[in-house]
């Protein structure tokens, strides 16, 4: 770590965002950097700004954030855990705001559509901004009235806003999964939701049961796939996501981005990279990790 007195641990957004849940949530109450975007968190974490950083990959309700998917091809990055963070939204203005009278409605993207439910049943101008929080901070910052944020209870608090609809999206049961990355040879703070004891590092939960996050490219033929597939039927390895995304190589080529419940890292799983290099154009381990009971 940079300093292993005080690590610090980037999440993108301002204090109160998601992603600073997610920090909590993973490390307890440690030095937390808010960053602009996602893109900055990445670019922190590999210049040794932050040891470590918690990004959001996928929703419950909107699905996959392709930004990071990108990100985490383009920076020589690990990743080192997950962990999945109830998101409840609600609808939050100036103090003395009704809901008649708002006609604008910040959030971010992912936010925005997963409350779209609530906010398409009204005549309101919705308007993106990078962060949940930085949504909260824009309106009491502006002092517009007609104007709301769309963000967390908790955020809303910590800006002074007034809580005019809570609960408003669309899944009750609505979660972001985020994960961990660090440098490579970065020692980071133990996990705190899936360690049980003070120690650092991965060593302490091995046993646990682990993921592998892998990305491949396959040759542009018939079959082609379905061979990598068989490779992970074969030795009875279980996917649990598959993924296509533009490569930034070739135009009209994918990449295949895939979760595996297994550890990859092991020397008994040496044979799986190797059959799968008979059958693509790359691959590339992004990291084995403990993986969080319910994402």
């Amino acid at each position: 770590m940079t300093d292993a007195t005080a690590p610090r641990v980037g999440y993108a957004g301002e204090p109160g965002a998601f992603g600073e849940d997610a920090v909590l949530a993973v490390f307890g109450d440690i030095e937390r950097v808010g960053l602009p975007g996602f893109g900055e968190v990445f670019e922190g974490v590999e210049s040794g700004a932050v040891d470590a950083g918690v990004i959001p990959i996928e929703n419950v309700t909107f699905g996959t954030v392709r930004e990071n998917y990108d990100l985490l091809l383009e920076h020589q990055l690990q990743i080192r855990g997950d962990v999945v963070v109830p998101v409840r939204l609600c609808l939050a203005a100036l103090p003395g705001q009704r809901l008649e009278a708002i006609d604008r409605v910040y959030s971010h993207i992912q936010a925005l559509g997963q409350a779209q439910t609530f906010l398409r049943a009204r005549p309101w101008q919705l308007l993106t901004t990078y962060n949940t929080a930085g949504a909260g901070s824009l309106v009491a910052e502006r002092h517009e009235p007609g104007s709301a944020a769309v963000l967390s209870p908790r955020a809303a608090d910590l800006f002074g806003l007034e809580v005019l609809a809570l609960d408003i999206q669309d899944d009750p049961d609505n979660r972001t999964r985020f994960l961990v990355i660090a440098r490579p040879a970065e020692t980071i703070p133990r996990l705190r939701h899936l360690a049980d004891s003070g120690s650092e590092g991965h060593a302490d939960i091995r046993a646990r049961a682990m993921r592998t996050t892998l990305v491949l490219g396959v040759r542009n033929e018939p079959g082609a796939l379905v061979r990598v597939l068989e490779v992970f039927a074969d030795r009875g390895l279980n996917m649990s996501k598959l993924e296509s995304r533009p490569s930034r190589e070739l135009a009209w080529e994918y990449v295949f981005w895939i979760d595996l419940d297994v550890d990859l890292m092991a020397p008994e799983a040496a044979d799986v990279l190797a059959a799968l290099a008979d059958f693509s154009t790359m691959v590339r381990v992004l990291g084995s990790y403990p993986r969080t009971a319910d994402g």
